[in-house]
């Protein structure tokens, strides 16, 4: 019951987001269409002698939102009497309606802090911000037919909706955060495009105000002499604004080779400006290049695509670390592909005829600017990106084994107690002192007497059965049985492991037949010791007097 009864609350909720979104669309064309018309209609005011009254000013903002989106207008009011087509778009006017079209669909899908709003999927919400916007566009090319720029029926066919669903579609795109393919060969290229084309058509921008900077003089008269009074200044002026990313991609396409096309029979390209061109006086056309072959200035345009294709090759190399050589090469192709598809839809948008006979092509060709961008990423962007890969992979690679350097092995520590116990002692055992190497206790024992001692006894003397001191690392003599042995009560009764191992340090000589150690010369001072203490170290309290020998 639960279910049935949420089941059209639901339904009834997304069909109001849908109305929404396509009511979010209508309104989207209505604010563009409407800031054409106030400055239309502003300049129409200003103007001291308007050709029409308010209905042509309308007209006019109509036929300019239409051109906006790349429908193309005829003229009618032509001195010839005959139409005349009307296809170059001033593409900085291209940046309203596309933004508010893509902050409808962002707006649609993006809930904000309402959680409980329902959201409709992504493609209901595009279709529907399409769906209000193509209405009133419908309504906007039925009003402007009887006007004095009706609408090419064709263009607003295959133009507008493909400029509304592709705003939308970015919108859309932007509410979901603008996620990539998942395919890491896919994003990077995509990435690589979007390097590319700023790279080119910045390029383009530098190369063109660069010329129009060369022929200000001439720009300067071709604007005093279309000007009147002040409206009419400002209204050029708006009017070179609106073509100056027009203006960046007709030097784009000028660097890439094929160059523009002024008019029917004359071509402008870097090697040199062929054929009679057809130039309408207009500040920005002062830029175009003198007629006769290119020098190196010209020649230097061809930096700009060189360095978009170096910078799309090395973007799409580094992020090739792990991939294989065909991988990347095919990668760099399809940027490349991507890249050029790009360039041909603006250079077809940034061109277009501007009346008939000579004047109907104008501007870039489409086609031959989309190919050369192709051919540059090939040919450049392809070897960049698999010389910055390979680049890449000789850093990661391990470097040739050095020879091993020898460690120093350390010597073998002994920690023993001290030698000299007396057997049979029951005194508690003295602190543990400093580890010192074995071999240098016998050695400083062997070499440096005690103060008061004598050297060892003579052949013959008694004592001189005992074990001698030895170098360290030799087999000590063999001591005769019963002869300065010593049973300490140490873990397992074993013998001092100093004097055992590396012999008596102090000669048999000073050793009594009790075991412990006695002085030959009655020294009252002789303390015996096995090695120099050292300056850190702590001096040991003297062992225990041996006892008195008895009366018996």
């Amino acid at each position: 019951m639960t279910h049935v009864t949420e089941h059209p609350l639901v339904q009834g909720g997304r069909s109001a987001a849908l109305a929404t979104a396509c009511v979010r669309g209508g309104v989207a064309a209505g604010l563009g269409l409407g800031a054409l018309a106030v400055l239309v209609i502003a300049a129409w005011i200003s103007s001291p002698y308007p050709d029409s009254g308010a209905g042509g000013a309308l007209h006019l903002a109509a036929g300019l939102w239409l051109l906006a989106h790349g429908v193309d207008l005829v003229r009618t009011d032509t001195l010839s009497g005959l139409p005349a087509p009307l296809g170059v778009v001033p593409m900085l006017l291209v940046a309203l309606p596309v933004w508010l079209v893509h902050r409808a669909a962002r707006d649609t899908l993006d809930t904000g802090d309402e959680g409980d709003r329902p959201r409709p999927s992504t493609g209901a919400a595009v279709a529907a911000v399409a769906g209000g916007y193509l209405l009133v566009a419908a309504a906007t090319v039925a009003y402007s037919g009887s006007g004095p720029l009706p609408a090419d029926l064709i263009t607003a066919g295959l133009w507008l909706p493909a400029v509304v669903v592709g705003a939308a579609g970015t919108g859309a795109w932007t509410a979901l955060g603008r996620p990539l393919p998942g395919q890491r060969q896919a994003a990077a290229a995509l990435r690589a495009v979007g390097l590319g084309l700023v790279t080119l058509f910045g390029g383009g921008a530098v190369a063109a105000a660069v010329s129009l900077a060369l022929h200000a003089r001439q720009a300067q008269a071709a604007y005093t002499g279309l000007v009147g009074e002040w409206s009419g200044s400002v209204t050029v002026l708006l009017l070179v604004l609106a073509l100056l990313p027009n203006m960046a991609v007709w030097g784009a396409a000028y660097g890439l080779g094929p160059g523009f096309t002024l008019g029917t029979g004359a071509m402008a390209t870097p090697l040199g400006l062929a054929g009679d061109p057809a130039v309408p006086p207009f500040p920005l056309l002062a830029a175009l290049p003198a007629e006769g072959r290119g020098t190196w200035l010209h020649w230097a345009v061809v930096a700009v695509p060189l360095a978009a294709a170096v910078l799309q090759g090395r973007r799409l190399g580094r992020s090739a670390g792990n991939w294989t050589a065909r991988d990347t090469a095919l990668t760099a192709l399809g940027a490349a592909w991507g890249c050029g598809a790009a360039v041909a839809v603006l250079a077809g948008a940034a061109g277009g005829p501007l009346g008939t006979g000579r004047l109907a092509a104008f501007g870039p060709v489409w086609w031959q600017a989309g190919a050369a961008t192709v051919l540059w990423g090939a040919c450049v962007g392809v070897p960049v990106s698999l010389g910055v890969r390979a680049w890449g992979r000789r850093a990661l690679r391990p470097k040739r084994k050095q020879k091993p350097v020898p460690v120093p092995v350390p010597m073998p520590v002994v920690a023993g107690a001290e030698s000299g116990a007396v057997s049979g002692a029951t005194d508690a055992p003295s602190p543990a002192r400093s580890v010192v190497p074995a071999a240098l206790k016998g050695l400083l024992s062997g070499l440096v007497p005690a103060p008061g001692a004598v050297p060892p006894p003579a052949p013959g003397a008694p004592g001189a059965g005992q074990t001698q001191p030895h170098p360290p690392g030799t087999a000590p003599e063999p001591v005769p049985a019963g002869a300065g042995t010593d049973t300490g009560s140490g873990p397992g009764n074993d013998p001092d492991p100093d004097g055992d191992r590396y012999g008596d340090p102090y000669g048999g000589g000073y050793r009594d037949h009790g075991g412990g150690y006695t002085d030959p010369y009655d020294d009252s001072g002789f303390e015996p010791y096995d090695y120099l203490p050292a300056a850190w170290e702590p001096a040991s309290p003297p062992p225990p007097a041996p006892p008195a020998p008895s009366a018996d």
